[in-house]
């Protein structure tokens, strides 16, 4: 309903006084005796409508200060999680950041190019990497002999994304700079249109002088790239389907005004990657890593969400984040070992292992996935060195794998996808995984092992099983204990929107995951001694 002409209010006055202070630049609306006779006359026929105030002067309503409100204290782990996503958004960095917790914790670094038999000890805390986007840490109980156990949690740290392509230099269109980009495990989607996207991961570098070959990572501090949708008023052609090679392709930068930008400067002539990357692009490396444009000799890079996680809803119940899966269970497993791995170093009898892997989301199958034999091949040396002529067999067996991976939390608005009292709520507990078909490792022994951990530790423990009308999705657990023969159980945390570029879980989840994973590394050796003692009965 449009407002008559007349009601449109006349220039304000020079300076206006607003909540006791004086505001010379202020533009505050001044109504005329005319004008308002005309807006009294609109409003008595619009009862929808609040008239202005009949006064010389528009006043004002007093400012609200908003607030975080303070029902619920968010839990430190919650905020570390929050930012540990935000500074280290690809599997590179997420993999260095977890390298960089254990040395402060006193872990040492060991190669796996070198030898560990003269290096390893009793109640020492090691950790070794592969690729920079895999990771196994360890710690050595004082008491431990040949033929004891490990007690093993297994991540993924990588998430979906969209890889830069190898060549990925565009023909320019209309005057926009592309990228050419690949979906890596279902990215892309219509849940990446229209963020804003930031652009990260490691750069292989030379040296000019010395010809020494090493990799940096990079973190461009602002959002590069955008995958921007088509307005909905071109009709059919903005619902799709959509063509993943020529509809998603994101933009980078406008073309330079000067055509020269785009050219090769006299001391980028020979670079490496001239040509198969937009040159601004490689120049916008180069001044982040400091280094000529001429050392770069190859990258991986990928694209991700850059907006910071945030917890929400009305009493901070929610945490919204990206790249949850499954960071979070990483970053759960490596706190658990961290706030135990002390005391297990004095005590213990076994082996304490947090394995971190690349690849899950694309089936583990390159050297750096669970897969390629990191966490088998380190605890093959933590017994070579330390086993006494031990068998694998023999370790193995009495070994026990935790495959940490996030699950499906109840949806409340698709019920009907979900089973019966298989529905994982937030800020309640780590949730189990089962499946009767092999996707899961979950078997009743070791479901009622995990369960004594839990009532010993003061954690309650929810269930999740697929509807025999659904297709259940795997992760690393079925892998892993057939590799390596050992007990097994899947659980994780439970999230809304899988896969998406921005997920959702509980404000207190996080916490309730390291809860349960430090029990795990504490009680497991004495709840298996039980388990031993029944099979000699």
């Amino acid at each position: 309903m449009r407002v008559p002409t007349s009601f449109y209010p006349q220039t304000a006055p020079a300076s206006v006084e607003v909540n006791n202070l004086v505001n010379p630049a202020a533009h505050i609306p001044v109504f005329s005796q005319r004008d308002q006779a005309s807006a009294r006359d609109f409003f008595s026929s619009n009862v929808n409508v609040t008239p202005p105030p009949a006064s010389d002067h528009f006043v004002h309503s007093q400012r609200v200060t908003r607030s975080v409100p303070k029902t619920k204290v968010v839990d430190p782990y919650t905020q570390a999680f929050i930012d540990f996503i935000y500074e280290n958004p690809t599997t590179y960095h997420a993999a260095q950041y977890f390298a960089e917790e254990l040395t402060k914790a006193g872990f040492t670094y060991i190669s796996e190019r070198v030898s560990w038999k003269n290096k390893l000890t009793r109640g020492g805390k090691y950790f070794t990497t592969r690729n920079g986007s895999s990771l196994v840490a360890f710690v050595i109980g004082a008491h431990y002999t040949g033929g004891n156990g490990a007690g093993m949690i297994a991540c993924h740290i990588d998430a979906l994304t969209a890889k830069v392509k190898p060549i990925s230099k565009k023909p320019v269109v209309e005057g926009y700079t592309q990228l050419g980009a690949a979906p890596y495990a279902g990215a892309m989607s219509m849940t990446w249109w229209d963020r804003d996207l930031g652009l990260g991961g490691r750069v292989v570098v030379k040296d000019e002088n010395s010809g020494i070959i090493q990799t940096k990572l990079i973190h461009l501090p602002y959002p590069v790239a955008r995958i921007p949708t088509l307005a909905p008023h071109f009709g059919a052609a903005a619902n799709g389907p959509f063509n993943p090679e020529t509809n998603t392709t994101p933009i980078i930068a406008l073309e330079p005004n000067d055509p020269a930008e785009n050219e090769l400067r006299p001391d980028e002539v020979g670079a490496p990657l001239a040509g198969r990357h937009n040159i601004r692009l490689l120049r916008v490396i180069a001044k982040e890593l400091g280094v000529p444009v001429k050392s770069l000799l190859n990258f991986d890079l990928e694209l991700f969400d850059t907006q910071k996680g945030t917890v929400g809803g009305l009493e901070q119940d929610f945490l919204f984040c990206p790249r949850i899966d499954d960071k979070i269970c990483a970053f759960a497993a490596v706190n658990g070992l961290l706030n135990s791995c002390d005391e297990y170093a004095v005590t213990g009898n076994s082996i304490n292992v947090v394995a971190l892997f690349d690849d899950e989301e694309i089936g583990s199958l390159l050297r750096q996935g669970a897969r390629g034999g990191l966490l088998e091949g380190s605890l093959t040396r933590v017994v070579d060195a330390l086993g006494n002529g031990a068998t694998m067999q023999q370790t193995f067996a009495n070994s026990f794998l935790v495959s940490a991976d996030v699950i499906h939390a109840v949806n409340p608005n698709f019920m009907n996808e979900y089973m019966q009292y298989h529905m994982p709520r937030l800020n309640v507990g780590v949730t189990v995984s089962c499946d009767p078909n092999g996707h899961m490792t979950t078997d009743a022994e070791s479901l009622a092992f995990l369960e004594e951990i839990a009532r010993r530790t003061n954690n309650t423990l929810q269930y999740f099983q697929i509807r025999n009308d659904s297709r259940s999705g795997g992760t690393v657990g079925p892998m892993l204990s057939s590799s390596m023969g050992c007990r097994s159980i899947d659980m994780g945390i439970p999230q809304l929107a899988m896969h998406s570029i921005r997920a959702c879980t509980g404000s207190r989840d996080v916490g309730l995951g390291v809860r349960l994973f430090q029990g795990f590394y504490e009680e497991w050796d004495e709840v298996d001694y039980y388990v031993r003692s029944g099979e000699k009965m």
